[in-house]
């Protein structure tokens, strides 16, 4: 049996009262003594901090280290420069995904990638498996380091206190590296959230009085935040899970994530099917919903057109900003447009296409 990891914030949740639960093989919190309705409203309203220690990183460095990752990845690494971010994706030649992640371009020869937690080892071996022709040193240094997401209109305010003038600079989709408490500090203003923020690198020994800084600079402004606000957070701004948007099985076009794939570079793995899908067209798309009956369709609910099974939800919630049953599912295409039913618990419960996002921030 696999031994459940810990953060090294894990003591610091248990002792200000977290409900803990395994996720991704890690021990985190679900959420705190607010309950997750509350927490996702602060968020909204203020700011959350977030322990996203459990998230993996890689570095990447070489003479070809930028040709790796564009042969690599599907977006084009030529639209960012150095000190600049970069949502992606990784795909198989089927053009199935393999992980998405955030590529942090400290130059063309040295980068960082942060890729999902549940993934890591998988990641790191489908890089090394692809490395055998470029001059470029890959290195897993996940248990190395901290990650905490501070998310939510507050979180500039709060970063500033904590980490001073230079973190006012950094715009979205931008990073950098400052001093802090005599070592280095990574900083990129991206999240998960849907809200303005910061993801916040550190050595993992630090991680706990940097959490303790930004608690204490953050005072009534600033709560902690578990994983089910961070879900349903992530969900109002459509943002994708991997194993539930996106996986082996669902290719990038079907996910509504084109706008990462470059179909015009040169070359990169999945491109050939890619292009193939684009030209033959996708047979299901992700489509968002929102109930029309009552009740809640979750993840992995049936979605049906009549009597004929079209589709499946890929996930749904209650959602509390928009105080709404909404989700994303995976429908067959041709019934996209189609009057639609949740089985909820052998119950057929209509549902109706809506725009995503669902949440934007203005």
């Amino acid at each position: 049996m696999t031994a459940i990891l810990s953060t090294p914030l894990e003591s610091w949740h248990i002792n200000n009262g977290a409900k803990m639960c395994p996720f991704s093989g890690w021990n985190m919190p679900i959420q705190y003594k607010l309950g997750i309705l509350k927490e996702h409203e602060f968020v909204r309203s203020h700011a959350g901090l977030f322990d996203v220690c459990h998230m993996g990183e890689i570095t990447v460095q070489g003479s070809q280290a930028f040709e790796f990752l564009n042969y690599l990845c599907t977006n084009d690494l030529s639209k960012i420069q150095d000190g600049q971010c970069q949502y992606t994706l990784m795909c198989y030649e089927n053009g199935t995904v393999v992980d998405d992640l955030i590529i942090n371009q400290k130059s063309k020869t040295d980068y960082l990638l942060v890729v999902n937690a549940s993934n890591i080892q998988k990641d790191f071996d489908w890089m090394q498996k692809q490395v055998q022709n470029f001059d470029v040193s890959l290195v897993n240094i996940s248990d190395q380091k901290g990650l905490i997401a501070l998310q939510g209109p507050k979180a500039l305010s709060i970063a500033q206190k904590v980490f001073g003038e230079p973190v006012l600079s950094i715009d979205r989709f931008h990073h950098i590296t400052l001093e802090w408490q005599n070592k280095p500090v990574f900083i990129s203003r991206t999240g998960y959230t849907g809200e303005d923020g910061f993801e916040i690198m550190c050595d993992a020994d630090q991680s706990n009085i940097l959490w303790e800084s930004l608690i204490q600079a953050g005072g009534d402004e600033l709560r902690p935040i578990g994983l089910g606000a961070r879900d349903t957070l992530r969900l109002e701004a459509c943002y994708s899970l991997y194993g539930h948007e996106i996986n082996d099985q669902i290719n990038p076009l079907e996910a509504g994530l084109s706008w990462v794939v470059s179909l015009g570079k040169s070359n990169f793995i999945g491109k050939e099917s890619l292009v193939t899908l684009k030209e033959q067209g996708i047979k299901r798309q992700l489509i968002g919903f929102e109930m029309v009956d009552p009740g809640i369709a979750r993840d992995h609910a049936l979605i049906y057109s009549g009597d004929q099974k079209v589709g499946e939800v890929t996930s749904g919630s209650y959602l509390p900003t928009l105080k709404k049953s909404m989700g994303l599912a995976l429908i067959q295409k041709e019934f996209v447009n189609a009057e639609l039913f949740a089985d909820i618990r052998g119950k057929m419960k209509r549902i109706q296409k809506v725009k995503k996002p669902f949440f934007k921030l203005t």
